[in-house]
């Protein structure tokens, strides 16, 4: 890069992280890390929520699937508004009501402590998950600019990095930067497009000929098909993510609860949900664009080129002095909301026994040690994944099946009221079966012997959650006839 590309991306990564940790001297306790004091507009916090969507996961894979393939991964974000809907309505108000910091409190209430804990250990997890995918795809990114600096190293520095503000300044830190990071990621994309439509012969109408003539702008098929990744199944798919994203993921809820008031709350919602269609849309035509772009100049696209690492080569050699830092600054803006003090919240709040007796500034010292220690799991987690062929195929299955047992759990809670525990746990352990055996038993190392669900697995959450609900609903219809 030139002097003027890295002064442009080392000062948005110093400057950003500078400015979350200025919001360290006001964690005095650890309410105020956990909650901001509950005082922030509605338009902050949606535009927090909205780049929890546009993580690197979707700056560098969305545009790797639309590249390699067409627009079926789209079809999630078509079903955002009826989510969006049913969370203003019902989720918002739901967790702005009590006092509690974790969305899993009210399993422990409704089901037993187990409830609660796997709960947590559930969203830990995918934590762990989404920021190891998140820190792979970014040093994929980076990896070329920085010459012979091996990428297991770079991730390590970059998992250093989107660790400290968290840790040091809370979740007021991650809101306000979020309105930074939001504001980066939709410039950078535009960006982007420029300079490819620029770069193919005919622009934008020929991207658009040459898309439609090879399908690439196709969402899938229309079949009723349930066992490819077809647009009902991807459509299926985002509707149960989605609900698990704003009715029981922690890193959505504590998000709810630093707002003013409910109508912030809810106004977040719409903001954050609404505003990833239309740059989610954008990701997927810089995919589809660059297709048309290295039609015409195959050349400068080295063979085997992994889908992931088109766009990052395409950022490397093909954009001009000063934009690329930008852009760069864009991906990296995409992978700095990490979440970690969500995680961290909820170890200390769900899982640290020491919790009730210990002091304020003891809670405190706990939630940065936690935050600290899931940026190190994340890291050892994006190292993993530097194997494997599509990161974004890796982090569906991941979190469909750590995810079914959450939503789950929360639809038992809200749709069954006389379930109780002795329904809810042996329908959550069927229904975690349920969503290993649709998950993996269509992988190569499945033993041949055992039987293969009929069904694709970006459908794991959907049926691990349909079987706690159904099997939980029968469970204590029974118990309530054998009285």
């Amino acid at each position: 890069m030139s002097a003027l590309d890295w002064v442009v991306l080392v000062g948005y990564l110093l400057a950003t992280t500078f400015y979350g940790c200025l919001f360290l001297r006001k964690n005095k306790d650890s309410t105020a890390f956990m909650a901001a004091g509950r005082s922030l507009p509605g338009w902050a916090v949606g535009l927090s929520l909205f780049g929890s969507y546009v993580s690197s996961i979707s700056f560098l894979a969305n545009p790797g699937k639309s590249y390699n393939g067409n627009w079926n991964p789209f079809a999630f974000a078509l079903s955002l508004p009826l989510a969006c809907w049913l969370a203003a309505k019902y989720f918002v108000p739901l967790y702005r009501a009590g006092e509690q910091i974790s969305a899993y409190e009210r399993f422990e209430k409704r089901f037993g402590r187990w409830a609660r804990v796997y709960a947590t250990m559930c969203f830990l997890l995918v934590q762990v998950a989404r920021l190891g995918t998140i820190l792979y795809l970014l040093s994929l990114a980076l990896q070329p600019l920085v010459g012979s600096l091996p990428l297991p190293v770079l991730i390590l520095l970059l998992g250093l990095l989107v660790t400290i503000y968290p840790m040091l300044g809370g979740t007021e830190a991650v809101i306000w930067t979020g309105v930074v990071q939001a504001i980066v990621m939709i410039v950078g994309p535009l960006v982007c497009i420029g300079v490819i439509l620029a770069g193919v012969p005919g622009g934008f109408g020929a991207v658009v000929s040459q898309g439609v003539a090879a399908d690439k702008f196709s969402l899938g098929s229309l079949a009723p098909d349930f066992a490819s990744s077809s647009f009902w199944v991807v459509l299926i798919y985002g509707m149960a993510i989605n609900l698990q994203n704003f009715g029981v993921d922690q890193a959505y809820v504590q998000r709810y609860l630093t707002a003013k008031a409910d109508r912030d709350a809810a106004r977040s919602v719409w903001l954050g949900g609404l505003l990833y269609i239309p740059i989610a849309a954008l990701f997927f035509f810089i995919g589809t664009a660059l297709w048309a772009f290295y039609q015409a100049h195959a050349s400068a696209l080295p063979p085997g080129t992994k889908p992931d690492a088109v766009f990052p080569w395409f950022i490397q050699t093909q954009l001009p002095v000063g934009l690329k830092g930008l852009v760069l600054a864009a991906v990296c803006a995409a992978a700095m909301d990490s979440n970690l003090n969500c995680s961290a919240t909820l170890f200390v709040h769900d899982l640290w026994a020491k919790r009730e007796s210990a002091s304020e500034a003891e809670k405190l010292k706990m939630l940065r040690i936690a935050a600290v220690g899931f940026g190190l799991l994340s890291v050892i987690a994006a190292i993993a994944m530097i194997s494997v062929k599509t990161a974004l195929d890796v982090w569906w299955d991941l979190a469909g099946v750590l995810s079914g047992g959450m939503l789950g759990l929360f639809l038992l809670d809200r749709l069954v009221p006389k379930a109780q525990g002795s329904a809810a746990l042996p329908a959550t352990i069927i229904g975690a079966l349920v969503s290993i055996w649709v998950s993996f038993s269509q992988k190569p190392y499945w033993p041949v012997s055992l039987p293969q669900a009929p069904l694709h697995t970006l459908l794991t959450l959907t049926a691990g959650t349909l079987t706690i609900v159904v099997l939980g609903a029968l469970l204590a219809q029974r118990k309530e006839s054998s009285k």
